[in-house]
């Protein structure tokens, strides 16, 4: 039995359905809510649903799980309400750090490329805690995403019990189906696909940075079966262990992707800059890139989807059909 926490929502969606797909019992620890967001399991249900609330209790029973991908959190770059945050992305992922190390149960869990803040300490993901204290994170989310990061660094002290098995991710930008529950921060693949079909320009943040032409901006963005690819292998490969980026290797233009996204629409490459928001100023970040050599090194050798290939398959297999879901 696998314990998917997020289970419901759009990263945990997909890995469900992959591990479904492969015959493993799953157990999703989420809240499904009123906004339709069961539709992200329709296809592929797990054995039972535990809501966050009552994690404890279901854990407490001692299930023979064979691993836990944690991926619930609060993960809006704007989130305020700092003691939430970190009681979800903090304390909630140590409580489950201890009860797998405790019981020898594998843990698997997000990180962010939040982390990194706006990447002036680069994206090298090197776990040594002299490394992470020089990052240097921008928003809430990122910060609690750090501290998780650095207490995983102290827990793993000689003497200190640790899992079997034990990685931290760091999601770089994740854009694919199943997405569509995250209102504002749904992927801006999403968001450019919107704006399109309804016969509009893509619409692009001038650029707030001296000497950075509109448009050039540019994150690392990743397919999300990518992603899911990846986390199939650590549950394949238990010997590995380590905190490790996960992007593609190649940061991509926003004027690329918005370019793509016309292109997999059918619809001529119309882009329009637009202010940036007050409230994402300072927090922005222009350039992320993901060093993927310790990946590679660990033994990883799938590849990654090109981004103008991963978003006709995202607007063409699932925004522009009848079914949006995995």
């Amino acid at each position: 039995m696998i314990l998917i926490t997020g289970g419901a929502g759009f990263i945990g969606s997909n890995l469900q359905a992959a591990l479904a797909g492969r015959g493993h019992e799953t157990v999703v620890a989420d809240v499904l809510g009123s906004d339709g967001k069961w539709r992200n399991l329709a296809k592929h249900p797990p054995s039972r649903i535990v809501p966050p609330d009552m994690l404890n209790a279901f854990l407490d029973s001692h299930p023979p799980l064979e691993a836990v991908f944690h991926l619930g959190a609060v993960s809006e770059t704007t989130a305020v309400d700092g003691d939430h945050t970190w009681a979800t992305n903090v304390e909630l992922s140590r409580y489950l750090w201890e009860w797998c190390a405790q019981r020898g149960v594998r843990f698997i869990y997000a990180s962010s490329a939040a982390t990194y803040g706006n990447g002036a300490q680069g994206f090298e993901d090197d776990f040594s805690l002299p490394a992470l204290e020089t990052l240097r994170p921008l928003n809430l989310y990122g910060w609690t995403k750090h501290a998780f990061d650095l207490l995983v660094a102290r827990y793993l002290a000689p003497a200190a019990k640790r899992p079997p098995q034990w990685a931290g991710l760091k999601f770089f930008n994740v854009y694919g189906p199943n997405e569509y529950h995250k209102g504002k921060m749904i992927s801006v693949v999403k968001v450019k696909h919107d704006e399109v079909a309804a016969g509009g320009p893509a619409r692009l943040f001038k650029s707030d940075q001296p000497g950075l032409p509109d448009g050039a901006q540019a994150r690392d963005f990743i397919w999300v079966g990518d992603v899911v690819d990846v986390m199939l292998w650590l549950l394949e490969t238990p010997k590995v262990s380590g905190l490790f980026n996960l992007g593609t290797g190649r940061a991509r233009t926003y004027l690329d992707l918005a370019h793509a996204v016309c292109d997999a629409a059918g619809q001529p490459r119309q882009v329009q800059f637009i202010d940036m928001p007050a409230s994402l100023v300072g927090q922005y970040q222009s350039f992320t890139e993901a060093p993927m050599g310790r990946l590679r090194a660990a033994g990883y050798g799938g590849q990654f989807t090109p981004l103008e290939e991963g978003i006709r398959r995202y607007v063409q297999n699932h925004l522009a059909a009848a079914d949006h879901f995995v």
